[in-house]
This record gives C-alpha cells, structure tokens and sequence, in this order.
C-alpha cells in the first residue's frame, strides 16, 4: 500500500498521506512519495491538495524509523531529513498552488509541512505545533526557518522552545493559516477553494506564487523590480491577450 496516494479529479490532483494507522507519521518512503507525488501531479493539474487518512494531518516524524536511522549513522539518518526536504523543494517550485487541508492534528513534521505549503485550510477543531522540544530533539523540516518568516521571531521563538500547541483559531490570528471553518463544513469549503484555484490564467497564478516566495528572500527593491519585469513580461506576452479577450467577453455579459 502506498504511503501517498496519488490521484487525478479533473482539475485537482490529491495527494493523501496514507498512514493512518501511525497518524500518516514521516517516514523516509512517505516523505519520498510524498516530493514525487507532487513532481507527477503538477504538469497535470491546476491545484495540488494535501490531506492526512484517517482524520488527521501528519503527527510529525515516525520515531522508530528515526531510531533505526539513528543506529545505522549520520548518513542513513540524513536521508530522512534530506527527503522531507525535498518534497517540501517540490512544493515550492511547482507551477500550480499547493493546499494543505488540516484536520486532527498537525505537528513537528506535520507542522512544518503546513509551513511548506502555498495555502492551508483547516478545520476548527484542529491542532498546530511544534512539539519537538517536548522529547528534547530540534526541528529538522525547516521550521527553524520558515516559522520566523510566517509569524516574526518572538513567536517563532516561543513556539519552537516551549512546544506550546496552536488551536486552528491562533495559527490563522498569526499568519499560518489562510482560513478556519466549522469541521462539518471543511469539505465544502476545501471544494470552494479547489474550484477558484482552478479558474483564470495558470501562467499568472504560477508568476504570483514565484514572486511571493522569491520576494521573501530579497531585498524590497530587488523584490519590487522582479514584480515589475514578471508583469510586463506577462502583459506583453499572451497573458496580455488572454486578459484583453477576458474582459471583453466580461462586459459584453454584463
């Protein structure tokens, strides 16, 4: 049985960390399924959703996988780590949006991988965090790194050293999320969401999610230059086109 399942629906591709007897805990195989799961859907679809089996997200690290790792070197144990890496690499270059539905409980890994995606959504009764220092370990799937971008140092900081927990309500109030909603009606919700990131210009939604992540790591003027060129390149190119005929057709309707 696969620990990710991969899958098709029209415009949106599914990839359902399939564990759920250990919570869809991180393994090596998960983490390398879960990198070429989303590299497969990405030329294919318009949007790419994450979801946990079984009524939770992702409980973070499988920590017997960790342990046997562990015995067999700093070599074997890096390829865990190096293959979460690489998925959450995946997600950040594919050309689509990548959406999170969190339900249950997101931590450690789990929580991190949350910080990894373009968009998450979650359900009210859900919980967030980082509770490595609860069992004395540091974070290896960047948290250390993206947290402090997502939600300022002092909160990062409080979060990573004290493994206090968010409830779904705190993490959308500090930037982790980009909505909460009643547990009964996430599906419908998560359906909403698919639906308006299947719509308009792939080649636009792929520019803005490039210069939104790019723009994090550079100065303000670079930032600012690279939006100017990308939208240029994009008016003057058939984005250009494909906007003009838009709008036409919009107030020939209205």
């Amino acid at each position: 049985m696969a620990d990710v399942k991969v899958e098709v629906d029209g415009d949106v591709g599914r990839l359902t960390l399939n564990r759920p007897a250990a919570r869809n805990a991180i393994s090596l195989n998960l983490a390398r399924e879960l990198g070429a799961g989303v590299r497969e859907l990405a030329p294919q679809v318009a949007v790419i959703v994450i979801r946990g089996a079984g009524g939770t997200f992702c409980a973070g690290g499988d920590f017997d996988e960790l342990m046997a790792l562990r015995a067999e070197g700093r070599a074997a144990l890096a390829e865990l780590f190096t293959a979460f890496r690489d998925a959450t690499a995946a997600i950040a270059t594919a050309e689509v949006p990548v959406v999170a539905v969190v339900e249950g409980h997101a931590v450690a890994g789990g929580f991190e991988l949350i910080q990894a995606v373009d968009v998450a959504i979650a359900a009210e009764s859900a919980t967030l965090a980082d509770i490595h220092a609860k069992f004395g370990q540091i974070p290896g799937g960047g948290g250390t790194v993206l947290l402090p971008r997502l939600v300022g140092q002092a909160r990062a900081t409080g979060l990573v050293l004290t493994g206090d927990a968010l409830t779904a309500r705190q993490a959308l109030d500090w930037g982790l999320l980009y909505r909460v909603v009643p547990d009964a009606e996430l599906d419908a919700a998560v359906a909403s969401l698919e639906r308006r990131l299947t719509k308009g210009s792939r080649a636009a939604r792929a520019a803005s999610k490039r210069l939104i992540r790019e723009g994090m790591s550079l100065p303000l003027d670079a930032a600012l230059d690279a939006e100017l060129e990308a939208v240029l390149d994009h008016i003057l190119g058939a984005g250009g086109a494909a906007a003009a005929e838009s709008f036409a057709t919009r107030k020939k309707d209205a």
